[in-house]
């Protein structure tokens, strides 16, 4: 994957961010996408190896749409400004989610502000067994690598069934359950990118398992 050109590409989009620019260049994003796909492939197939439940999503099947939905975005402009995608995604579990952009470079995964069955479903969890989650998010390597949860909006009380003095009470006060972490772009460019990417993987994966068993049950 030539990840040089995907920024030049996102650049003049960038500058250009209407149809009439992308019509023009269509066959160039085509391109582009085509060479996302493959590029996911290749990874869909390396973090398969990795464990026995990883789900397979080929890149064609994992790789988000370059428009913006104008429907309930229209302030928003025409197309984003990177190329996203999703893998090992299971039906209704965590996410694990790529994006190559020019205003961040990240791989996240868990649940951004799921429905009200999912994320009372991750708080029943987190009261039967929240220390287990904290030792995922207080591992010093898992700190080193997101720091913590996604910042996000948070409840002020307690979520509906919940003391205020529940010793997790601040755990279950949140409304995403998400971790993140970014690269710069010039290491998108080095060789070792995708070996970095796994081990974002692999770090990430407990957390994740932790929120699909919770919302499994």
């Amino acid at each position: 994957m030539d990840f040089h050109d995907l920024f030049d590409f996102l650049e003049q989009l960038e500058q250009n961010n209407h149809k009439e620019w992308m019509d023009t260049h269509r066959k160039w994003y085509k391109s582009l996408r085509a060479n996302y796909i493959l590029w996911l492939d290749d990874l869909d197939t390396e973090l398969a190896q990795l464990h026995d439940d990883y789900y397979p999503t080929p890149g064609k099947q994992g790789i988000n749409r370059i428009n913006n939905n104008l429907m309930f975005h229209p302030q928003k402009p025409v197309y984003k400004d990177h190329f996203g995608a999703g893998l090992d995604k299971a039906p209704n579990s965590a996410d694990f989610y790529i994006e190559i952009g020019l205003k961040q470079c990240l791989f996240a995964g868990g649940f951004w502000r799921p429905k009200a069955k999912t994320l009372q479903s991750i708080r029943e969890g987190i009261d039967y067994d929240g220390e287990e989650l904290l030792s995922i998010l207080n591992k010093p390597s898992f700190k080193s690598m997101f720091g913590g949860l996604y910042e996000d909006e948070k409840l002020t009380n307690a979520p509906k069934g919940f003391s205020q003095d529940h010793p997790h009470i601040e755990l279950l006060k949140n409304k995403t359950f998400a971790v993140a972490h970014q690269f710069d772009r010039a290491e998108v460019f080095q060789n070792d990118f995708k070996e970095k990417i796994i081990m974002v993987y692999m770090e990430m994966l407990p957390f994740r398992r932790y929120l699909n068993q919770a919302t499994s049950i």
